[in-house]
């Protein structure tokens, strides 16, 4: 399990703490939609290296919480999961989330969208919405 999930940092400060609980909970959340877990690496990151990345891989000239970029289709879960650290502040702040809860979700979310869910329409959005709370509820078991 340890060596599948890597955590990675590009141009900010942030460490992930607990490393092990996390793996623990994406193995759990992997498995629990029916996914194989060959390998992932979330890599947290600044608003602008993800940015550049936005733009250099889909064209997107706009800030975003997460950009998940496959190497298998589903079931088999294998991708770098990149962060925006500073999306994950201000969405928390606007929200009024705890940073940890943000996170939770924004982490989840990428493993959801391996899994299959989409968020492109509002009844897709709903179902993802209900997957990330799970995945929080999940977390918290941890």
């Amino acid at each position: 399990m340890e060596d599948r999930i890597s955590f990675f940092y590009e141009d900010t400060n942030f460490v992930l703490e607990k490393r092990n609980t996390y793996r623990k909970w994406l193995s759990l959340l992997i498995e629990m939609h029916q996914g194989q877990l060959q390998q992932i690496s979330y890599i947290y990151c600044s608003d602008d290296y993800l940015h550049k990345l936005n733009l250099s891989y889909l064209s997107h000239d706009t800030l975003t919480d997460i950009i998940t970029f496959p190497y298998e289709s589903f079931p088999i879960i294998a991708a770098d999961i990149f962060i925006s650290i500073d999306r994950i502040k201000e969405n928390a702040e606007e929200l009024n989330l705890s940073f940890d809860n943000e996170l939770i979700r924004v982490m989840s979310h990428g493993i959801l969208h391996l899994c299959g869910y989409g968020d492109k329409s509002e009844k897709d959005l709903i179902i993802m919405r209900n997957k990330e709370n799970e995945a929080i509820k999940l977390f918290e078991t941890q």
